[in-house]
């Protein structure tokens, strides 16, 4: 079929449906809903068999959907109607939760339903909830309908009484009440608003919006509920009536501010606080069964310096036990996503604060390949993007699940060159024609197209839940193995790198061309840094995306095209 992705942006179920669908054979393009005239013009060009409106903020126009079949994808079960469905779902603790695939109309969700999914609702953010459980119900119940609908069968109205309309969750029906909110009802209110809008409360006497809340452990009494009573890392312990919770990330109520760690954004306040070693732990090791794990979770996939530098640290550690297999892991949403544009942005200097932290990573990744006593093996549970990449590449292995997606460039931000060695990586791991073919690239790219280019060596057949057990049998199994051999040709292979042309060499390119993304006369990269990190929408869909635009339909990267 010839299907239009209609979205508000590019977001993970939109980057996911698009990889899946151009995989099985369909042509897709994309458009952004930035006014009606512009999707009336996406359909007059494309002509598509149906639409898919995988992330809307609007209602679709009825010059659109009276023309061709429009798929609206749902955060919630049949007959659930409403702009935040998610929320209410986390706020209330629903136990399961589902997705529906439905008919545009002119009523807002109360179309005849095509496909449905549901799943048990873990407790966490509807941040994370979305990017895994409501994703892959998604992508089953969107080929459902597209089944369907190629077989000429009919969607399935729901009675009236069947219907239920959530309004817009107001900031008003989730604030704290710090007096009577326990712990766990905490967590709900502020997960329900993570990663938009945040939830809005009061710290230290300021209005601010709340992210990335934790689960306390600890003493925590002889302070009043809502007072911050210590500090570990980015992150802030505030006082419930029954306990604490950690909060990883805040931003103030003020015009222009930004999300940031909450240790940053209230700095002087902070600093009088005692600090608990460990109590917000991102970064943890354990070694079992003759297999070590560096597990990390920064939030978002955003690697600042700080964490840079920590997790380097961490592995130097590591790399230093028993163990002779280190697997790395990352979050369930986001194994790396490279540079932390958010505090690259609210520093004084924005321009010296990415060359330090690119600095960092590669510090990081330059560790990773130096290690040749150890066979690394980097375990992308979640999604990575541009430098997350390569310095999972830094690894001796990468395993992959089916439904992790790579977005593998870094043209998106300003034209950013890069770095984290990926000049050396991309040949060794894809080939010199598929390692070009990569860095043009301005696609995301899934599990079984990441493994024919040599992005990844192994795909675990495992979902969002079981991907951790899958990874720790496969580590445990590998380190039963004799490695000697295969470590002595991996030093040898990295002994003979080296004489070929040292790693140096090729951090002093990379940077060189980052240096100019910095400091040069061109602002693409801190104007596209900008734009991200406020949530600025684009003023079009990049042709790249919409190829009904640029006169050329997508082409998977797979090894046989390179040849």
């Amino acid at each position: 079929m010839k299907i239009l992705l209609l979205c508000h942006s590019f977001n993970s179920l939109t980057q996911r449906l698009h990889c899946d669908l151009r995989s099985a054979g369909h042509e897709v393009s994309v458009e952004f809903d930035i006014n009606d005239a512009v999707t009336e013009e996406a359909i007059r060009l494309f002509a598509p068999d149906v639409v898919v409106a995988s992330f809307l903020k609007r209602a679709i126009p009825a010059s659109v959907f009276e023309k061709v079949p429009c798929f609206i994808v749902h955060p919630g079960p049949p007959g659930d109607q409403g702009p935040n469905a998610l929320d209410w779902a986390v706020l209330e603790g629903a136990s399961e939760w589902g997705v529906t695939v439905l008919q545009a109309e002119a009523e807002l969700d109360a179309g005849p339903v095509w496909a449905s999914r549901t799943f048990p609702l873990r407790a966490a953010t509807k941040s994370s909830l979305y990017r895994r459980e409501v994703t892959e119900a998604a992508v089953t119940a969107v080929f459902e309908a597209l089944e369907k609908l190629a077989g000429n069968q009919t969607p399935s109205r729901l009675a009236k009484d069947q219907m239920r309309w959530r309004p817009v969750l107001r900031q008003s029906e989730r604030a704290i009440d710090w007096i009577t909110d326990t712990s766990e009802m905490v967590l709900r209110k502020i997960r329900s608003a993570d990663g938009m809008p945040g939830l809005l409360s009061n710290i230290f006497g300021e209005a601010a919006y709340l992210f990335d809340a934790r689960p306390f452990t600890g003493d925590a009494t002889g302070a009043e509920p809502g007072a911050a009573i210590a500090r570990s890392g980015p992150a802030l312990a505030l006082r419930t009536v029954d306990g604490a919770v950690w909060l990883g990330h805040a931003r103030k109520a003020a015009k222009g501010a930004i999300k940031l760690p909450a240790t940053r954004v209230f700095a002087e306040q902070s600093a009088a606080l005692p600090e608990i070693a460990g109590g917000y732990r991102d970064i943890h090791f354990e070694e079992k069964d003759g297999a070590g794990f560096l597990q990390f979770d920064f939030y978002n996939g955003a690697m600042g310096i700080d964490a840079c530098r920590r997790l380097t640290e961490a592995f130097d550690k590591a790399a230093r036990s028993k163990a002779k297999v280190l697997v790395l892991t990352g979050g369930g949403d986001h194994w790396s996503n490279g540079l932390n544009l958010n505090l690259i942005e609210a520093a004084d200097s924005p321009a010296e604060e990415s060359w330090a932290n690119i600095q960092a990573i590669d510090d990081l990744a330059e560790a990773i390949i130096r290690t040749t006593d150890k066979w690394i093996v980097s375990a992308l549970g979640g999604g990575a993007g541009a430098g997350g990449v390569f310095l999972a590449r830094a690894a001796d292995e990468v395993w992959i699940r089916p439904g992790t997606i790579l977005n593998p460039h870094y043209k998106d931000m300003g034209n950013l060159y890069g770095s984290e060695f990926w000049t050396y990586l991309l040949p060794k791991y894809a080939g010199p024609e598929n390692a070009d073919r990569i860095a043009r690239a301005r696609l995301p790219m899934a599990a079984d197209e990441a493994f024919a280019l040599g992005l990844a060596d192994r795909v675990l057949e495992a979902d969002g839940s079981s991907f951790a057990e899958a990874t720790r049998q496969a580590a445990r199994e590998l380190a039963q193995q004799d490695l000697t051999v295969r470590l002595e040709e991996k030093a040898a292979c990295r002994e003979r790198d080296e004489a070929e042309k040292p790693l140096h060499a090729y951090r002093a390119a990379e940077l060189e061309r980052m240096r100019k993304n910095f400091f040069g006369f061109d602002p693409s990269y801190h104007v596209a840094r900008y734009n991200f990190v406020r949530k600025i929408p684009k003023s079009r869909t990049p042709l790249t995306l919409a190829n009904h635009r640029a006169g050329s339909p997508a082409r998977r990267l797979t090894r046989r095209a390179a040849s």
